[in-house]
């Protein structure tokens, strides 16, 4: 009975790692990552339990010590530790995009292989080096459009960019790392048959990582943007001078960057993008994880180069994929699947097999160890799977409101936030769903009473949902965001709302103080209260912050032609000229208020297809009187 149940164990870990990088479901918005987090809890936990039946048969639990394992543990207790102490929104490291839980994952699987003999970890790489030639094909079918023609297969993966991993990025890695396990493989195995099939394997790999490769040139259809060195290295050492034993919490690094970030990043073209994770794989970790990740990666990585070191001396170079892993990892960002075959690795090059530690002597501490242990798994289910639960509905909500279903969509969506009210993304799209509907139904021509309640709930839910948005992380940006523009669009008709989209525009720039956007509309909200010097004063923030940005330049000047300040007025539309196509709309606008300003007169309204807008004053509501906010629709507050 122990050894069917040692098979069992082993064709479990067969099936996690051979499975986990092609594993994907169309039930998630995040399809390449949520179904590999369930995917490899589901394993894991059915490997402990069926481990746990054995050692309690057998009346004994030993444990297998790896060299990696010291390592491996504290990168372990490091990212635990940070997501509890640091993450503002715990679901955020936990579950969705889970950074934590694929490092959970990765890590006891790394413990779990630990358990099995030499000729075992060598089954295991060949299991790696298939997975890698399913990836190779799915992300060659999807590029020929294979899966297109395919009616059965879910949508995203007709799109010819699809891959299993998710990225472009660690599919290319994955690929890579699989081609050379191949080559080693080949060199070691004397059977013919066994060289030609791992041969045949590797070749498929080569093929489609060149493809893939090929996809990725500049100007290419899967072509890849990251953060500079200079600017992901920035960001970690403001985040260790300001958070430095946490860090900001594993799967918050975006909103490190937006507050880290140099402003020299808004002269570089992905001055509008917000990354998730720096440039490498070693900065997001010490970023999200401070001094603690750092100790912790640190000796994990000494642990590595002091075996390397000592397998190429004797000239053993089975260890070759770890190495290049971490060199890898040193210049490109990681993701979960990237995690997850990194523990593989060091697993199999652990040379755990050498040395073991009894841990149970007997059938009732057996029990003792692993009840803790069973009773976890029963916990997580049950909590998993409400979770999970609320995502599915989460992603039914976004199709019905794709489909412009807005009953289907506002109910779906106040289920997703009951299942799960955890998730800042479930609260902030279920707001912006109640502001639509309120604005939709103010801008009826004749409201009746019944109208104007409902236009008032819906305006109070949707700052309540605001709110819980900004509470569940405070110190992102991007949720005051949600907030502000919530407030800004009420301003027509709630009295208080521009105070507070004022407060909640603030804070949203103290948390992104080199976002030039944010700037322009706390501008044009001053604008439109008539507050021109206040106004005037945002939109030259605004220029500094980004001095080539010509929106900047032309709401700057909007605002000083209210002032009847034109020689001002006129140096920001010369600005604007000489920074838009000549041949453009826009070129031809800033030339007609250019002209009208010389002349001290009225600047002519904004015309019909063109990029530059200027702040707006409060649109005029016939809801009368306006709605008196509650005190409960006052922004949360500020956070230091």
């Amino acid at each position: 009975m122990q050894k069917i149940l040692k098979e069992i164990e082993k064709y479990l870990i067969f099936i996690v790692v051979g499975i986990f990088a092609i594993f994907v479901l169309p039930h998630f918005t995040a399809a390449y990552i949520v179904p590999k987090e369930i995917f490899g809890v589901i394993g894991i936990s059915l490997i402990f339990i069926v481990w746990g039946i054995r050692s309690i048969i057998k009346g004994e639990l030993t444990l297998n010590i790896g060299k990696f394992d010291l390592g491996v543990l504290f990168v372990l207790i490091a990212s635990i530790l940070s997501g509890v102490f640091a993450t503002p929104n715990k679901m955020e490291a936990f579950f969705s995009p889970g950074a934590v839980t694929f490092i959970i994952i990765a890590a006891l699987l790394y413990f779990l292989i630990n358990q099995f003999d030499k000729k075992t970890k060598g089954e295991i790489l060949i299991v790696f080096l298939i997975s890698g030639v399913f990836v190779s094909i799915s992300t060659m079918f999807a590029h020929l459009g294979i899966f297109s023609k395919i009616p059965q297969l879910p949508s995203f993966m007709k799109d010819p960019l699809f891959n299993s991993t998710g990225g472009a990025i660690p599919a290319a890695i994955y690929l890579f790392i699989a081609a050379i396990v191949g080559v080693i493989l080949i060199i070691k195995d004397k059977d013919i048959f066994k060289r030609i099939f791992l041969a045949v394997s590797a070749l498929v790999i080569i093929i489609g990582l060149i493809s893939l490769i090929s996809q990725m040139l500049p100007g290419k259809s899967q072509s890849f943007a990251m953060p500079g060195l200079g600017v992901s290295w920035s960001v970690a050492i403001d985040t260790l001078k300001n958070n430095p034993i946490w860090g900001v919490g594993p799967g918050n690094y975006v909103s490190a960057f937006s507050l880290y970030r140099p402003i020299g990043y808004n002269s570089t073209s992905l001055w509008l993008v917000k990354f998730a994770s720096a440039n490498n794989f070693y900065l997001t970790f010490i970023t999200e994880t401070g001094l603690v990740g750092l100790f912790a990666i640190s000796v994990l990585l000494i642990g590595i180069y002091k075996l390397a070191v000592s397998e190429f001396k004797k000239k053993k170079f089975g260890i070759l994929p770890l190495v290049l892993l971490i060199i890898i990892l040193g210049v490109l960002p990681a993701s979960p699947v990237v995690v997850f075959i990194f523990m593989v690795l060091l697993a199999v090059f652990s040379e755990s097999e050498e040395k073991n530690i009894v841990i149970a002597n007997g059938k009732v501490p057996a029990i003792i160890v692993f009840a803790p242990i069973y009773i976890g798994i029963i916990i997580l289910t049950i909590f998993a799977t409400k979770a999970v639960k609320a995502e599915a509905t989460y992603k039914k909500a976004l199709i019905a409101l794709s489909e412009n279903k807005a009953k289907e969509t506002y109910g779906l969506m106040i289920s997703a936030v009951n299942q799960n009210p955890y998730v800042d993304r479930y609260r902030a799209s279920l707001a912006q769903v109640n502001i639509a509907l309120a604005s939709s139904m103010a801008s009826k021509k004749e409201l009746t009473d019944a109208d104007k309640s409902s236009i008032s709930q819906l305006i109070q839910s949707a700052i309540a949902e605001g709110k819980a948005t900004v509470a569940l992380n405070t110190g992102r940006s991007a949720n005051w965001e949600v907030l502000a523009k919530i407030y800004n669009g009420i301003m027509p008709f709630a009295q208080g709302a521009d105070g507070f989209a004022i407060e909640t525009y603030t804070q949203a720039i103290a948390l992104d103080p080199i976002n030039t956007n944010l700037r322009i509309e706390l501008g044009g909200i001053y604008y439109a209260l008539g507050r021109y010097d206040e106004a005037v004063d945002a939109f030259k923030l605004a220029v500094l912050t980004k001095a080539d940005h010509p929106n900047a330049h032309y709401n700057l000047a909007v605002a000083y032609r209210e002032k009847k300040d034109f020689d001002n007025a006129i140096a920001q539309i010369n600005a604007v000229l000489s920074l838009v196509p000549v041949d453009s709309a826009d070129y031809n606008l800033a030339k007609g208020i250019l002209d009208e300003l010389q002349k001290s007169k009225p600047a002519a309204k904004s015309t019909e297809g063109t990029n530059l807008t200027s702040p707006q004053s409060v649109e005029k509501s016939n809801i009368n009187p306006p709605i008196t906010l509650p005190n409960e629709a006052t922004p949360p507050a500020t956070t230091p």
